[in-house]
This record gives C-alpha cells, sequence and structure tokens, in this order.
C-alpha cells in the first residue's frame, strides 16, 4: 500500500503503555506514522517519546502545555495530517483497549469507505471488562444518540476509527468544539450528513489494564447536550 497512513494517538500519563503499543501499530503496515498529541503528561510521555523520535522518522509528537481534552488533540493531529499530506487517518487510544491488529483491517474497509468507525455494538456488545454500570451508560448513550440524531449508528461514542482525507478536509474543524463522547458523536454526525460513506466494522474493545480512565460526569452531559445542539443546528442548516 503506498498511501500515507497516521494513527494519532493522544496521550495524558502513558508512559506505562506507549512502549509496548508503537512497536505493535509501526509492525502492522510500513507506511503508517504515528502522531502522540500529548498534554504536558507530568510522568515523562513526552520525553519517552522524544528520545524515541530520534531513531524513529515514523514517530512525530504534538507537545500541548496542558490537559485540554481528547477533542482538541484530535482536531489538532487531523490538522496535522492534512498540512502533512496523509491518506488515511486512523483515531487510536494508548492503554490497549484498542487492538492495533485491527488497524490492518480499517485500512482495508477504507478503500471502499470514507470513514470506518469500530464498532462495539455492531454484532451484540463485544466490550470486555467493563462494570455492567459502565456498560449500560454507553450502551443507552448510543440509543439515546441515535433516536435524536438519527443517525443510522450503532457506535457512535466508539474512538477507534479510520477518516479518509477528503472527510476532513470537508469539515470545519475550527467548528468542532466538543471534547469525548460527544467529539465522537459530532464528527460522525457531521461526517453522515455531508453524505459520506460510512461503515461499522466489529470489534473487541477491552477496558485499560493499566493507567486510569478519563471518564467523567462532565463528558457525559456534554453528550447529552451536543446531540440536541447537533440536531438544531442541522434543522436550521446551520452544521458546519
Amino acid at each position: 500500500m503506498s498511501d500515507k497512513t497516521l494513527v494519532i494517538i493522544p496521550t495524558y500519563n502513558e508512559l506505562e503503555n506507549l512502549p509496548k503499543l508503537l512497536p505493535e501499530v509501526f509492525s502492522q503496515e510500513e507506511n503508517i506514522n504515528v502522531l502522540i498529541v500529548d498534554d504536558n503528561s507530568p510522568d515523562g510521555t513526552a520525553e519517552y517519546v522524544e528520545e524515541e523520535m530520534k531513531n524513529n522518522e515514523r514517530l512525530h509528537i504534538i507537545k500541548r502545555n496542558s490537559k485540554l481534552g481528547l477533542g482538541t488533540a484530535y482536531i489538532a493531529g487531523f490538522k496535522y495530517a492534512l498540512e502533512n499530506g496523509y491518506d488515511y487517518v486512523l483515531e487510536m487510544d494508548a492503554d490497549f483497549s484498542h487492538d492495533p491488529d485491527e488497524i490492518e483491517n480499517f485500512l482495508r474497509e477504507i478503500q471502499n469507505q470514507d470513514l470506518v468507525i469500530g464498532s462495539r455494538y455492531r454484532n451484540g456488545v463485544n466490550v470486555i471488562n467493563w462494570p455492567m454500570s459502565r456498560l449500560l451508560l454507553s450502551w443507552f448513550a448510543n440509543l439515546y444518540t441515535k433516536f435524536i440524531t438519527g443517525m443510522p449508528i450503532k457506535d457512535a461514542t466508539g474512538g477507534f476509527k479510520c477518516f479518509r482525507r477528503q472527510v476532513l478536509e470537508a469539515i470545519d474543524l475550527d467548528e468542532v468544539k466538543s471534547n469525548g463522547y460527544a467529539f465522537q458523536i459530532e464528527m460522525n454526525f457531521k461526517v453522515w450528513k455531508k453524505g459520506f460513506r460510512i461503515k461499522e466494522m466489529p470489534i473487541i474493545f477491552v477496558d485499560r489494564m493499566k493507567g486510569m480512565s478519563k471518564m467523567s460526569k462532565k463528558i457525559v452531559r456534554e453528550a447529552i447536550i451536543m446531540v440536541w445542539k447537533l440536531r438544531l443546528k442541522s434543522m436550521f442548516g446551520l452544521l458546519k
């Protein structure tokens, strides 16, 4: 495959995971590059990446001064991808909840799609190690999102996905303001409304084994409000 692929991995205190994760990602395909977007991790994540970059030209980093959130990290990564000529752009967590071996499947599916979403709910429920309360929250959040927005997507909040560059070029990235679950919902909705081809690809999601989850009540509230904002903007022709 001659197309250039960028895997964007936002980090905050992921020093335990990156030494194992990066070799697995790079081994998937020779044209894969990785962009770490680090929010000033106090555990030395950025310093580790910079040291690795000395011997790996496929590894890149954006260092930010504070913890600015998942959505803004991905927007920074998307802009980097567009500025540097990447054809396909993947979102991926640093904690092994997203299996690097699935990257090959994403790159195969994106050949005939514009956005491929790694779906936890495409074929039943494929989630491991979540407490029932977290699973029910995620499941009902997706049902709620589908009902309010009308999107034919079973896992609108998932964060393992692959974009064709033309999709990112068509979206006004400066108008994307959300973080967390809401960011994933907002991006999916804008892609869907613009008529791009979307496919949900079944994956198995395994909850992080090391480090702390970044889920919070604020993230949940933002998602609840975001779906109504998207619906209303769409109704009044204000979606960009």
